[in-house]
């Protein structure tokens, strides 16, 4: 008999509210900065933070403001996700549902009831949530007033977001997430930290202290949910993936440790508690100095994480010639095209033994318990009159990552907590806005221009992800 995973291994599926939530002004939301990023030609500019676009107009479309409309159907997506088996329902909060511009005294009740809503609706069916503080989501009034996470003031806004859903949630969340992919601010800055350049400033400079900013919020959050609640679990969540050298040649090599070190930065002061020697030499030799304030060093010191949790969905190859390296430029995470590898349909390369290797990597690293929180394959799916999707190539490729992932439990000896595909059911793609960039085991009734009935359907990976789970990943065919 294959040997599974642990018993209590939490099993389940990802979301984030801006890309599946919607009603994006109901219960008196405020706006959010997804809410403001348009799909089509405008869309990389003003997630990279070159192109203000601070208030919605009537000639764009936004693909956030009705999404899959969870708001409105999270009683019945919860009960398809239940139906599957799920351990644990990962998703996000909307701070402005919380509070509407960040900055007010008091949080507002329609949005935290309708956390508690969904909070009790997960426990209902003995679902694990597995809450996302803050994923690619600021309100655009910190934005517009102080410039989002370039201003320590964000510290403020985030700690005092943090104590209201701690002392809030407290009986019924347990897991906690403090930032998502938090080193994509260096890749797309609008995304991950709701940065916008003026013309002729230091970008790096403001990169790297916006990242200072998250990472003191990140200890805050970490050193407030232990005192609220020892039981808390805090976890931090890298965009993951080693990137592997072109070659053999050490000059090769060399650059595929820089460029992994590139993301490590993050999770080696969230987990380790300092920053590196690599990452002060870096940010000397680019003349950024960093306002660290007294008590700084301490708090990081002192609040590291309990778990490091991560997305992976490819592995990454880099070169030192920098003719060949121009080939990745355009692309969130430049990668040379693998040679060894098969690609999805928007070209992300597929690598199941990639995850194999990044989990040991994370592991040798840190020796903390690590989550898997994204993992999945953006498809095209054609269903059935009766939406039904024969998705045979999402069960191929989960079927071939949760062996690796298997092996590295149990062959490597990699603690492991738990498992939650992307996109568990289908929803609006972060990156392009698209939703026939499909990941789900539910399919919804929706395309990229935002017509569509929103009916749930489920697809074949729903009965073959629920045989999964029941048999603790023991039975992947």
């Amino acid at each position: 008999m294959i040997k599974g995973f642990n018993e209590g291994f939490l099993w389940g599926g990802a979301t984030a509210a801006n890309q599946c939530e919607g009603g994006y002004l109901d219960g008196n939301k405020g706006l959010s900065t997804v809410d403001v990023i348009p799909s089509g030609k405008d869309r990389f500019p003003v997630m990279l933070g070159e192109k203000k676009m601070l208030e919605c107009d009537d000639e764009s479309f936004y693909p956030s403001h009705e999404a899959i409309d969870f708001y409105h159907n999270f009683k019945s997506d919860i009960a398809l996700f239940a139906e599957m088996g799920f351990k644990c329902f990962r998703m996000s909060l909307a701070w402005a549902r919380i509070f509407p511009n960040g900055d007010e005294k008091t949080p507002n009740e329609e949005g935290l009831k309708f956390y508690d809503d969904v909070f009790d609706e997960c426990l209902k069916y003995g679902i694990e949530p597995l809450v996302t503080i803050t994923h690619f989501d600021v309100p655009v009034h910190l934005v517009k007033t102080i410039g989002s996470w370039r201003s320590r003031k964000m510290v403020d806004y985030y700690e005092k977001l943090c104590r209201v859903i701690f002392n809030r949630y407290k009986n019924k969340v347990k897991y906690w997430l403090t930032f998502n992919e938090i080193n994509m601010l260096l890749h797309l800055p609008f995304i991950g930290a709701g940065l916008v350049f003026e013309d002729g400033e230091n970008k790096e400079e403001v990169k790297y202290m916006a990242a200072h900013h998250q990472l003191i919020a990140s200890a805050k959050a970490t050193q407030i949910a232990h005192e609220i609640n020892p039981e808390f679990k805090i976890g931090c969540m890298l965009a993951a993936g080693n990137t592997y050298a072109n070659t053999c040649a050490p000059e090769d090599v060399w650059s595929s440790i820089e460029k992994d070190r590139e993301n490590y930065f993050f999770i080696d002061v969230q987990s380790r508690g300092e920053y590196p020697n690599y990452a002060k030499k870096m940010l000397e030799r680019k003349g950024i100095k960093l306002n660290i304030e007294e008590g700084d060093e301490e708090l990081l010191k002192n609040n590291t994480v309990d778990f490091i949790s991560f997305s992976y969905y490819a592995s990454r190859l880099t070169s030192a010639d920098p003719n060949i390296n121009k080939s990745t430029e355009g692309n969130v995470f430049a990668t040379l095209k693998n040679p060894y590898l098969k690609a999805s349909e928007w070209g992300w390369q597929i690598d199941p033994l990639g995850l194999r290797i990044t989990l040991n990597s994370l592991y040798d690293r840190y020796q903390k318990p690590l989550f898997i929180v994204e993992n999945g394959l953006g498809a095209v799916d054609t269903p059935d009159e009766s939406g039904y999707v024969e998705d045979d190539y999402r069960i191929d490729y989960l079927r071939r990552h949760i062996e690796a992932m298997r092996d590295a439990v149990n062959v490597d000896g990699v603690e492991l907590m738990g498992y939650t595909p992307w996109g568990c059911i289908d929803l609006v793609s972060a990156s392009t806005g698209e939703m026939k960039k499909r990941y789900g085991f539910i399919y919804v009734d929706k395309d990229n221009e935002g017509e569509g009935t929103l009916k749930r359907s489920k697809k074949k990976s729903f009965y073959w992800y629920k045989k999964v789970i029941e048999s603790n990943g023991s039975d992947i065919e």
